[in-house]
């Protein structure tokens, strides 16, 4: 069986006259994958729909699918914390369903928001599996019969400094992991999707917002994903880059960033990652990630840069930095960073 290519991109966003234009620039570069999966950041229903927790915000028109299809996307997550409300759910996964995209993470009830989206490409069937770490505690979570996202909650605690008492202000540690119940869910899907398909990727939207740092919970989510079957684990939400991972073989791409992002707000942020998994057969042969920014202009078109050369060389260094402590080393191949296993430092 010849290689074959999954390419995974971060959010994706589209709010504009055209929705084919977003894309202009990678367009090439995203169909030579035979597999294309990434994180519909976008409610496909109406812009007059608002999230009362999210001020300013708004969702985008159900014709924004052209900006997928162009693409080549094969299928999408659905679970974030921006496909919210029940006829944002509804148009959306109608929208998709309408033009052959399948997706996971969101449905008209828990059960349809569990179930993963299934491709076949080159005689192997990939499985994608869709959750979100963040999301509104009231109306937001998909129910046994209401509409709504497929959640992994989590949890979060205050250790005090270690030296608190002769410090007073010092700041507290962070601690973060993931409830039992939610957990054993996703390991259910896990193995009953790894018994459908060939390649199983897991998608979850988590870490904090505009920190590339990881919180605690999300190396524990992604290993447990790859104990129970998962090839390959990758996430966004923090619209910044974060570390990656080889762990037992399998890559763990904490934070892919933003692809593409219309909404206002969230222009600052401009870079990302694109990762490129190498299969022969089934097995993972090759991780590469390409540094990914989008042009400050009116068009504001996501294009993938050089990883070994100026603002794509920055951001991969950052990148690398952030590995190190995991034991990944990056290497620099064909003007891609190529994941390798190295000592923990």
């Amino acid at each position: 069986m010849s290689s074959t290519r999954l390419t995974l991109v971060g959010d994706v966003n589209v709010q504009r006259d055209d929705p084919r234009s977003v894309f202009a620039r990678v367009r090439d570069e995203l169909r030579r994958a035979d597999v294309l999966f990434g994180d519909l950041e976008m409610g496909l229903y109406r812009p007059s729909a608002v999230i009362v927790e999210k001020p300013g915000w708004r969702q985008s028109e159900e014709r924004m699918v052209e900006a997928l299809l162009d693409a080549g996307f094969a299928a999408v997550g659905c679970a974030n914390n921006v496909v919210q409300g029940d006829d944002v759910v509804r148009s959306t996964v109608r929208a998709l369903d309408a033009h052959g995209i399948a997706h996971s993470g969101a449905g008209e009830d828990l059960a349809m928001a569990r179930a993963p989206a299934v491709v076949e490409r080159g005689g192997l069937r990939f499985g994608l599996l869709a959750r979100t770490a963040v999301f509104y505690p009231h109306g937001h979570a998909a129910g046994p019969s209401s509409p709504g996202v497929a959640t992994l909650k989590c949890h979060t605690a205050y250790e005090p400094h270690p030296r608190v008492h002769e410090m007073p202000g010092a700041p507290a540690t962070t601690r973060s992991w993931p409830d039992p119940a939610s957990l054993e869910a996703l390991r259910d899907d896990l193995r009953a999707l790894r018994g459908r398909v060939d390649v199983v990727a897991v998608y979850v939207h988590w870490g904090v917002s505009g920190s590339d740092e990881l919180a605690e919970y999300q190396r524990t989510v992604g290993h447990d994903a790859v104990d129970h079957g998962a090839d390959v684990v990758f996430g966004s939400h923090a619209h910044v880059p974060q570390a990656v991972e080889l762990y037992k073989g399998r890559p763990i791409l904490y934070g892919l960033g933003n692809f593409a992002f219309d909404w206002e707000n969230i222009r600052p942020h401009r870079h990302g990652l694109a990762a490129e998994i190498t299969l022969d057969g089934a097995e993972v042969v090759q991780v590469a990630v390409r540094p990914v920014h989008r042009r400050d202009d009116a068009l504001n078109q996501p294009e993938i840069l050089p990883a070994d050369d100026g603002p794509g060389r920055r951001i991969v260094e950052r990148v690398a930095e952030l590995s190190k402590p995991l034991g990944t080393i990056l290497e620099m191949q064909d003007g891609k960073a190529v994941l390798r296993a190295g000592l923990l430092a």
